[in-house]
């Protein structure tokens, strides 16, 4: 950067050194509009984790403007932004944004407007190109340590939840042994095909580890087999 008449900017002593450095400087000033990509902050999330459509956020990006004397312009907040969800089809992972995530947002080469009202093939809404209305926001970036994750090591996978773990199918398969630390609630029928084993196991209110019965004769033989 070189001083001019009292002020900074882009331009140096070589700038009109030649008309090849004046066209340079031009066309590198007309470069610096073009918007590829930036670290944005998220300031606000239409969707709040449920099962529905992919939604928008509104972001803030984060590298301020600078002018010519090296004061920082914040950028304005960028509205109406369609974030990345991993999704084919039906199915989808669902792991909405949410305010105050750092994230990476990229910007389409013309208007998409037009797509994203209509969802299906369009012409560009204008002729702009590069803008910042025309952004994506791809995911975070730059956050902190995570409280309720899935973590893939080299011991295997871990699920990890302050709150609850819910299934919802219409059946599920184990082909694992399977430890459980901590209590077992069963609202349905058990179907045992082998052992079960437990240090105590209470059904209907009957403790099977330590219940007996009393007023029973001592008798001397075997019970008879099962009948028919």
């Amino acid at each position: 950067m070189a001083q001019d008449n009292g002020f900074f900017g882009q331009r140096d002593p070589t700038t009109e050194g030649s008309d090849w450095n004046a066209l340079r400087f031009v066309v590198q000033q007309a470069l610096n509009q073009i918007q590829t990509m930036t670290l944005v902050r998220v300031v606000a999330v239409s969707n709040a984790g449920g099962a529905e459509p992919v939604g928008t956020v509104d972001v803030q990006p984060l590298v301020n403007q600078i002018t010519g004397d090296r004061v920082a312009v914040p950028h304005g907040v960028v509205y109406g932004l369609p974030y990345f969800r991993l999704q084919g089809g039906a199915n989808a992972i669902i792991l909405d944004p949410q305010v105050g995530d750092i994230g990476i947002c990229g910007f389409a080469n013309r208007d998409i407007s037009s797509v994203k009202a209509s969802k299906a093939e369009a012409n560009p809404g204008s002729f702009r190109t590069f803008d910042f209305a025309d952004g994506l926001y791809l995911g975070g970036v730059l956050n902190g340590t995570p409280a309720q994750y899935v973590q893939f090591n080299a011991s295997g996978i871990a699920v990890t939840t302050p709150g609850t773990v819910v299934v919802n199918a219409s059946a599920a398969t184990i082909n694992a042994s399977t430890t459980i630390n901590g209590n077992l609630t069963v609202s349905g029928t058990i179907g045992a095909g082998g052992k079960i084993s437990a240090p105590s196991v209470n059904i209907a209110g009957i403790e099977f580890g330590t219940h007996k019965h009393t007023g029973v004769a001592t008798g001397g033989s075997n019970t008879g087999g099962p009948t028919s």
